[in-house]
């Protein structure tokens, strides 16, 4: 018998595979597919028509997150960031802060990384925050719109608890079962 306070899972994609989600307006993803070769696989991270804004890349850098680790809540009011892990497995968070937007007030969830290659248009005033999911290191590529100015930031920050946002980061029994395995481990 199903214990009555058990909560039955809604459906997360279709029959044809696709993810059911209402997007924010201006967020696109783009699945990308592995090319395996005889040599091993390649991966595609960026290419200029997967970016419906078509604004070039004005820099490039990568993110490592530790595992468990979060990393909320960022947004610009410039800049829009465009994502690819390329290690590891991670949740990405948005929320639609824009009061004129259609979908203001939104939540979008994705999860990406190695085994599911995904690339994330964020847009300006969309908050966003990451979640390392994995038992190892999260390597993030962001293609930026703007090159980061270190005069004059474009960087608005948020606490990943922060009321403003209606989203509660998983950072129970997941990571407190990481945190006795590592705990168990003998030091050197």
């Amino acid at each position: 018998m199903i214990n009555e306070n058990a909560v039955k899972d809604g459906a997360v994609i279709t029959q044809d595979w696709q993810v059911e989600r209402q997007d924010i307006t201006g967020v696109h993803c783009k699945e990308v597919l592995h090319v395996p070769r005889d040599h091993g696989v390649i991966t595609e991270m960026y290419r200029p028509e997967w970016d419906p804004t078509g604004l070039p890349v004005g820099h490039c850098y990568q993110s490592r997150l530790f595992p468990g680790a979060i990393g909320a809540w960022s947004c610009h009011a410039k800049q829009i960031d465009r994502l690819f892990v390329n290690q590891g497995h991670m949740k990405v968070v948005m929320y639609d802060g824009r009061e004129d937007s259609p979908t203001f007030g939104t939540v979008n969830e994705f999860h990406v990384g190695d085994t599911r290659p995904t690339f994330l248009v964020i847009p300006t005033g969309v908050w966003h925050g990451v979640q390392n999911l994995g038992a190892g290191d999260v390597l993030m590529l962001n293609f930026p719109t703007i090159a980061y100015q270190y005069h004059d930031p474009d960087h608005y920050r948020l606490p990943f608890d922060s009321d403003e946002i209606p989203y509660s980061w998983d950072i129970g029994v997941r990571n407190t079962a990481r945190l006795r395995a590592d705990a168990k481990k003998p030091r050197v």
